[in-house]
Formats: structure tokens, sequence, C-alpha cells
């Protein structure tokens, strides 16, 4: 079984969501994805550091971090912060559902992460922060 990991640290600034995805996309590229696949991963992972951001943080100083995992074909992300964290997870990931109606495309986070990847968990306890698991199966070639 062939397996690997990847730890990373950063700050809560929207600059670093760029940075984010890129080191996703690019761990990933040992499996050999067709561009669809690394859009989707890119895509989760944008969503996810955003919502720790955005919410996590509230816009204010954090760290986030995002663990990746091969095990296989089968790709997992974990992006972690150490914010407000969620009251009402199942509530949270309804479509549509947002505590920031002012942003732009609130709501969306959850529900974008759903449609790019296989699987998505969400584990959060108020004022400890939040972790997002989403895992991919990249298709053999």
């Amino acid at each position: 079984m062939y397996t690997n990991h990847m730890h990373l640290e950063f700050d809560s600034k929207s600059e670093n969501e760029r940075f984010a995805r890129v080191t996703a996309a690019a761990f990933a590229t040992q499996l050999d994805p067709i561009m669809e696949e690394i859009s989707d991963i890119k895509t989760a992972i944008s969503e996810a550091v955003t919502n720790a951001i955005v919410h996590g943080y509230e816009g204010g100083e954090g760290t986030i971090y995002l663990d990746g995992e091969i095990k296989d074909r089968e790709i997992m992300f974990v992006v972690r912060d150490e914010g407000v964290g969620i009251t009402d997870v199942k509530k949270a990931m309804e479509p549509l559902f947002t505590t920031k109606p002012e942003e732009e495309r609130a709501g969306m986070g959850f529900m974008f992460m759903e449609a790019f990847m296989d699987d998505l968990q969400v584990e959060s306890e108020p004022g400890k922060g939040t972790a997002v698991i989403m895992t991919k199966k990249i298709a053999e070639r």
C-alpha cells in the first residue's frame, strides 16, 4: 500500500488561500490526476480555507492547518482552525445557510466541497475550532 503525508501551517490571511490551493494540488499530482480532479481539489481546499478565515477566525488572526494523506488512490485533506467553532454543524451544512449574508457567495462553501469531493465530514466544537475532512478517489490511468 502506498502512503504519503503532508502538513502545512499558515496565517489566516486571505492571500494564503491561493497558497493552500496550490500546495494541495501539488501534493495530489503524485497520483497523476486529470485536470478536472486537480480543479475539484483546488476548489474544495479554497472553500474550506476561506471558511476558516471568514467564519472560524472572523477575519482576525489565527493559524490554519492543512494536512494531506494519500493511501493508494485516495487522497484526504483536513483543513483545521482553532477559531470560534460551529454550534450546529448540520444546520451550517445546509445549502445557502450563512451567518454572514453580506458576503458574496454566502452559504455555498460546504455545498461546493460536497460537490467536488467524494466525502465531506465536519467536526467542530464551539470555542475550540473546526476541522473539515475531505476525501477524493483519484482514478487510475
